[in-house]
């Protein structure tokens, strides 16, 4: 595998191989990117920004807090429970600076998934927001993080505007559930006496952990991919080389609406945007759609990243449209397949090519994307990125020519260092240097790669494998059609039967009108059997639609 096509594809502006050591860890860069940018404003949130400085001095005060107040070591792992908030980057980064490890944790994790990762984790600290404090309180006792930091969504934005958002949210919204953590520090008492000691930046390496970053848990127990310094500042590099023909350094804003606690949106809107001097607008709530529209409206956004349902649902807002798109250079969809219709509709409305990326969480993630120079191919997800190889596999491991469906296996740089304390899982999905993706894809002649779905949730009717994603893309042209999610379940007669679950925007769509028009473009076999109408389909944390959960809710109600 080593003379491999797409070499000889590569768009002429991006180079084969970036040099993915040219920071000693993340801190490294991070302080360039404070030296060169100094009073730019490096985020912005409802409103207020700070600059690369005021987050140089504000993670400097939270790192030391951590060492000097607290009296963590080296390797310690602090627990970051927030959404997009300006405390989100400054404890991120004095966390990496103390030399300690982030652990990223959804706030919309049920008491019983938090302690999970607390203690498979073995975090020391856990800082949350106030919101989700409840649940923290009631698994307290049962798990071993012995410091706690609280913050209000508004703690950031200073004066009387951040005094006004935190009464809003605690007593006229009541986002706030009571709870009582008499041991917590607030987030400003914890800059404060950081304030009072001086910073230790600790001597790490590129084999040094950086982030425990778990995996979603749709297929068991949720596990903690080990990314080293070394895998994030290779896909840093490799992600900024890739976008470098189209970006320009202290120009640029970027549109941050998935949470910075997703691995995406960390390394390409968080690190990449700070490498080149961006302002980052981060989006703290993107399912208010007309709030997030409005704030849309007060931005000329030159980078956006997302997720499918996100730009759907941005697509359906009937404001979207008017905003002004002059200045949008790069959107970039990756976390699910962008859908056919989407990117089209999205080209059509701002004037910009919809990219589709790919990667996962243990590829720190990005590791295949299609070029922004205007050689992209919508329905692809494009090329690998630089000193990375693709490799479509069969069961066995053994390479697949080109053109055949097989497993995705991928080598690079920025491939984790392996599930925290699992060594079973980590072997399980190592081919030698290859990680083995679970996603079944092709890859043309041109290296360009394919997704057709993943290996776990694969249809099989009559002996022919039927892709959802495939499925999904049909329906999801039908007029009337907002969302779909496809699944297969048991049937007598077939192995299995396709059933797809659909949430409408015409009240006269009908499920025979959803598979008439399926049978223009699908093989009989592929066509959905039966389609539910449902007001909402399950999703994850960044919007990405979860079968497993359309499935086993169509069990609960008595599906067959």
């Amino acid at each position: 595998m080593k003379d491999h096509s797409w070499y000889a594809h590569y768009p002429a502006s991006v180079p084969n191989n970036v040099d993915v050591t040219a920071y000693s860890n993340i801190s490294d860069f991070f302080n360039e990117s404070i030296q060169k940018y100094g009073d730019l404003p490096a985020f912005e949130c409802m409103g207020k920004s700070i600059s690369f400085r005021q987050l140089d001095e504000m993670s400097a005060q939270f790192g030391a807090y951590l060492q000097h107040e607290l009296k963590l070591k080296k390797g310690a792992r602090v627990a970051l429970q927030m959404p997009n908030i300006l405390q989100y980057p400054v404890a991120m980064f004095g966390v990496l600076r103390a030399g300690m490890v982030v652990v990223n944790t959804n706030p919309l994790y049920t008491p019983k998934e938090m302690k999970h990762q607390f203690n498979d984790s073995g975090a020391d600290v856990v800082v949350i927001v106030a919101n989700f404090a409840n649940h923290l309180e009631a698994i307290l006792p049962e798990i071993n993080a012995k410091h706690v930091v609280v913050t209000e969504l508004g703690d950031m934005l200073g004066g009387l505007k951040g005094t006004i958002v935190n009464l809003v949210v605690k007593h006229v919204k009541k986002m706030v559930p009571a709870f009582s953590i008499p041991s917590a520090v607030s987030f400003k008492q914890a800059l404060a006496k950081g304030q009072k000691h001086k910073l230790r930046e600790e001597k790490l390496t590129l084999d040094d952990a950086a982030y425990l970053q778990y995996t979603g848990g749709t297929t068991g127990v949720s596990k903690g991919a080990e990314l080293t310094h070394g895998n994030i500042v290779a896909n840093m590099q490799q992600i900024s080389a890739w976008m470098k023909p189209k970006l320009k350094e202290r120009e640029e804003i970027m549109i941050t609406a998935l949470p910075l606690y997703h691995i995406f949106a960390l390394t390409v809107n968080c690190l990449c945007m700070l490498k080149i001097g961006a302002k980052n607008v981060l989006i703290t709530n993107p399912r208010d759609m007309p709030g997030f529209v409005k704030e849309l409206s007060k931005h000329k956004f030159s980078v956006f990243t997302g997720v499918n349902t996100l730009f759907n649902g941005l697509l359906n807002n009937p404001d979207f449209k008017n905003l002004d798109f002059s200045a949008l250079k790069v959107a970039v969809g990756g976390g699910m397949a962008v859908q056919k219709s989407t990117a089209e509709k999205w080209n059509s409305v701002t004037g910009t090519p919809l990219a589709e990326g790919y990667g996962l969480t243990e590829t720190s993630p990005v590791a295949v994307c299609n070029p922004i120079d205007g050689t992209e191919r919508i329905g692809t997800i494009g090329l690998p990125v630089p000193n990375t190889e693709v490799m479509i596999a069969d069961d066995e491991g053994n390479p697949l020519p080109l053109g055949e469906r097989g497993e995705i296996l991928i080598k690079g740089p920025q491939v984790m260092k392996g599930y925290w304390n699992r060594p079973e899982e980590t072997a399980n999905v190592m081919h030698g240097e290859w990680f083995k993706s679970g996603d079944i894809g092709i890859m043309d002649a041109d290296g360009f790669v394919k997704i057709v779905d993943r290996k776990k949730e694969m249809i099989l009717v009559s002996g022919f494998n039927v892709y959802p994603n495939e499925v999904e893309d049909a329906v999801a042209s039908c007029p009337g059609v907002l969302e779909v999610g496809v699944i297969g379940m048991p049937d007598d007669k077939t192995t299995e039967k396709v059933v797809a679950y659909v949430v409408k925007n015409d009240n006269n769509l009908t499920d025979k009108d959803i598979i008439s028009h399926c049978r223009e473009s699908l093989t009989n076999y592929k066509v959905p059997r039966e389609v539910y109408f449902t007001n909402e389909l399950p999703k994850s944390n960044v919007g990405k639609i979860l079968r497993r959960i359309i499935k086993e809710n169509h069990i609960a109600q008595g599906g067959k």
